[in-house]
């Protein structure tokens, strides 16, 4: 079982983090240990590279990222989990990867009494007819980085101003208006358990511990 490095950082901004990801994994080494971090981002419009729409000008800004998908909305309330995977070292590939992510999620959804699905060419976890997980990931050289979308306790207005992930009228749900807690903290160690179950990980929190070694190339907690 292979030792998984899960960093809580809370919220920071979406930027900082994109970079720290991508220093994380040019200079892993064969022998880093994966890591797993959750955060909050303050509000941020990002497009991927398939994205064509362009988020509405206003006080949100947007990213251009290098992850594929299209054009999303983070903000607060919403649990961003990062995957700075090993694939070669895990065995498997992206498309293994994808399935592992969204059952990671419906895992996390029925731990809230909470039932959802995949949607066969439109990859994330759904409920009904509204997405409640996005997901989006850049594969370099056989390592993740980038990952999922779980909305928990967000304002979800921002989708409205734009066609989520690329479809126009795409409704999204979130797990407290579906009966489920608000609050992040209770939801982010049941996604951890979910993820260390499907990619049979042996978690290791980031603020004890050797397994998760320098702390440089991750950005300073608020």
């Amino acid at each position: 079982m292979r030792t998984l490095c899960v960093r809580a950082l809370r919220q920071a901004p979406y930027e900082a983090t994109w970079d720290a990801m991508r220093v994380f994994t040019q200079e892993r080494r064969p022998d880093s240990v994966d890591e797993l971090w959750l955060i909050e981002h303050p509000p941020v419009y990002t497009r991927g590279r398939n994205a064509r729409e362009r988020a509405p000008a206003g006080l949100i800004p947007t990213v251009d990222t290098d992850r594929g998908g299209d054009l999303t909305y983070h903000g607060p309330g919403q649990l961003v989990a990062y995957t700075l995977f090993d694939l070669t070292g895990l065995g498997i590939g992206v498309r293994q990867l994808v399935h592992g992510l969204e059952e990671t999620v419906l895992a996390t959804l029925a731990a809230f009494g909470i039932g959802a699905q995949r949607r066969s060419g439109a990859p994330g976890v759904y409920v009904g007819d509204a997405k409640i997980a996005s997901l989006g990931l850049r594969i370099r050289g056989g390592r993740s980085y980038h990952g999922l979308a779980l909305n928990v306790a967000m304002d979800l207005a921002p989708f409205g101003s734009i066609a989520p992930c690329g479809y126009q009228g795409l409704r999204v749900t979130q797990i407290a208006d579906l009966g489920g807690p608000r609050d992040i903290a209770i939801v982010a160690p049941v996604l951890v358990e979910a993820l260390a179950a499907t990619f049979h990980y042996q978690p290791s929190r980031g603020t004890h511990g050797s397994a998760c070694g320098s702390t440089k190339s991750v950005i300073a907690r608020p």
